[in-house]
């Protein structure tokens, strides 16, 4: 075998290692665990995973992961019929809230898909959005907002209230 045949042999060697590292760091990657933003700064909405694990126990893991890396965690329920949900989605996107919440992390819910598990974690409403402070065993406290009005004004509305929940430490669990 002659010296081009060999290179060529452990190039292709190599970039099938690689793609096979690669394949597998993809692998190992866990969806329900991405962070909708990697820049650590402002508001961010992390999707909870559906299924039928229970969300207190989802929302302890992310207490604890949103307190190592210091910021405040929040359940959020909302619904993809709900406007002033989608207009306070948009928002956040758009970076428009990162100033008035830059440690604020959201853990996402949906009001249709979620609803058992919502109530048997005490934090279900009847209006949405519904915002609300996680006690320390993960079920949703007391401190929570809920509703809110149509129309551009929907942020605005949120906002301040949003900012007044955030002021008050959470209360023990409603039984």
């Amino acid at each position: 075998m002659g010296t081009t045949s060999a290179m060529l042999m452990a190039r292709g060697l190599w970039t099938i290692s690689f793609t096979m590292l690669s394949l597998l760091v993809l692998a190992c990657d866990k969806p329900a665990e991405r962070e909708a933003s990697t820049t650590g700064r402002g508001l961010e909405i992390v999707e909870a995973p559906a299924g039928q694990e229970p969300v207190a126990s989802l929302v302890a893991r992310a207490m604890a992961k949103a307190h190592n890396q210091k910021r405040t965690l929040l359940v959020y329920v909302g619904a993809s019929w709900c406007e002033p949900c989608e207009r306070f989605q948009q928002a956040a996107k758009k970076g428009e809230l990162d100033a008035s919440f830059p440690t604020l992390r959201l853990l996402k819910f949906d009001h249709d898909r979620d609803n058992r598990r919502l109530v048997a974690a005490n934090c279900s409403s009847s209006l949405v959005p519904l915002f609300a402070r996680p006690a320390a065993d993960g079920r949703c406290s007391n401190r929570r907002i809920f509703g809110a009005i149509k129309g551009p004004g929907a942020v605005d509305y949120i906002t301040p209230r949003l900012k007044q929940l955030l002021s008050t430490p959470p209360a023990e669990t409603k039984q």
